[in-house]
């Protein structure tokens, strides 16, 4: 969604390198660009003058610091006032000393109520808690039956009218917002999340019902769900329905989307109630807490670090990434493994947003789309190898190629390409591993503490080197065919 920006971002702090110090004609002229930018991403005009002033005030005549070039000094003031205006912190969910907690979803027809409310029953199932989904949306029976398909998906009940009265449509949602807090009780559920009705745009009608389900249920939580693709029409939604709901927080959807973003870095500064969580897929997993902190540091090309560490820290079995990592300096690593590993990235997500994460990550890689049907395409070629093929690759002869071609609708060159580059890669990493274990483990010698591997005479590296003694030294860094 950020990609312009960040583009037009990286431009303006590329004309500033080199620089030795920030006169008030360089700010000036940084700060023209950087409103251009922010009004291109529909950022509302008010919000767009008073972080340009901010950022002036802090800006001019600035001494530098020692470390920091005058790009880096001006990057670095606008990341913190970027994450000022985000919202600053990443709300923290409490709970009702009594439970249940109650969350309240609101907003227009077509924003994403339905999908959220079930993504948020999963994020609070992963926090530990027991949720529970009221379908209070009787105008589309559809609604109903939506909410129930996607609770199934998350395992957790859903509470609504009965299905005859669901099906009528003549059903009464306040009725339903009464009786849905004494069946969590009764369930031993301690959370409830409100799923309302919405409208293709805001009424008197609406907003009635809205307000009448609000007092009957008492939200802890209310929640408007916003399309971040509706641009300054999202901040617009928020501030009426908040003159009614008094909302504690604003989920935003389709972070994924290519719209410029503009709702995301105005609706704090506007309404005045910061982004609870953001919508980044379709998936119901693509859902989380919103970091005011990490989207600033996308926005500005820096990565987001720490996302790309939670989102491997819930598909990566610890134990299992030590013992292949151990493998593969081993030069033990194989086909099976490397299967294992693909399974485990997968869960990640995209790859293509996974790029994006990266710090450091050049312009052209970050914006280049990585088709996943490419890992479909690899897991295809080693599912067709037999067990023994797989652990030991140099059993594989041309007619097994032929054969592993066939079973996987691939070209036998291929089967060639993969096998090559895996064997580079073993052939790279035991180099690796005997440099960094002065020629390997020997038997029953005592493992470092904590079974970290550390070069003789230096820390353990920060990261894997092309090169080096022993390392093998091949032409082609290891990468998947095709991306």
């Amino acid at each position: 969604m950020f990609e312009s920006l960040s583009d037009r971002f990286d431009g303006i702090f590329k004309k500033l390198r080199g620089k030795g110090r920030l006169s008030e004609a360089d700010v000036d002229e940084v700060l023209r660009e950087i409103r251009l930018a922010l009004l291109e991403a529909d950022v509302n005009f008010t919000v767009v003058r008073g972080l340009v002033a901010r950022i002036r005030e802090r800006a001019v005549g600035a001494d530098l610091h020692a470390a920091l070039d005058p790009a880096q000094q001006v990057v670095d003031i606008v990341h913190q006032e970027l994450i000022a205006t985000l919202g600053g912190e990443t709300i923290r969910i409490t709970y009702a000393p009594k439970p249940p907690t109650v969350v309240l979803m609101a907003g227009l027809q077509g924003s994403g109520k339905t999908t959220n409310s079930a993504k948020l029953a999963r994020w609070f199932k992963a926090q530990g808690r027991n949720p529970m989904l009221v379908g209070a949306d009787l105008q589309r029976p559809a609604a109903v039956a939506q909410l129930r398909t996607l609770a199934k998906q998350v395992d957790v009940p859903v509470y609504s009218a009965p299905d005859d009265v669901v099906a009528s449509g003549q059903g009464d949602p306040v009725q339903v917002a009464l009786g849905c807090i004494a069946e969590a009780k009764r369930l031993g559920r301690d959370i409830v999340i409100v799923d309302t009705a919405g409208r293709l745009a805001i009424d008197a009608e609406l907003m009635e019902q809205v307000r009448q389900i609000s007092e009957a249920t008492n939200p802890d939580y209310t929640f408007l769900v916003v399309d971040a693709m509706t641009g300054q029409d999202a901040v617009t939604v928020a501030e009426n329905f908040h003159q009614t709901l008094e909302l504690d927080g604003v989920i935003l959807t389709k972070l994924d989307g290519d719209a410029r973003g503009g709702a995301a870095l105005s609706v704090k500064e506007v309404v005045g109630k910061p982004i609870a969580f953001a919508s980044t897929g379709e998936k119901l997993d693509e859902f989380d807490l919103f970091h005011p902190d990490r989207l600033a540091g996308r926005i500005l090309g820096m990565g987001d670090i720490l996302t790309l560490i939670d989102k491997a820290k819930e598909a990566f079995d610890e134990q299992q990434a030590e013992e292949a990592a151990n493998r593969m300096l081993e030069g033990q690593f194989t086909l099976e493994d490397f299967l294992e590993q693909m399974a485990q990235v997968k869960k990640m997500g995209n790859l293509g947003n996974l790029m994006k994460l990266m710090p450091g990550m050049p312009k052209e890689l970050r914006n280049t789309e990585i088709d996943d049907r490419e890992l479909a395409r690899i897991e295809g070629i080693i599912h067709s190898m037999t067990l023994a093929e797989r652990r030991d690759p140099k059993m594989i002869d041309g007619s097994r190629r032929l054969r592993i071609a066939n079973g996987s609708g691939v070209t036998t060159s291929e089967v060639n390409a993969l096998l090559k580059q895996f064997g580079e890669m073993q052939k790279m990493m035991k180099g690796l591993g005997g440099g960094l274990l002065g020629g390997g483990r020997k038997k029953g010698k005592k493992k470092q503490k904590g079974g970290r591997v550390t070069p003789k005479g230096g820390p353990a590296p920060a990261g894997l080197p092309q090169g080096g003694p022993g390392a093998g030294s091949p032409k082609t860094p290891f990468r998947l065919p095709g991306i």
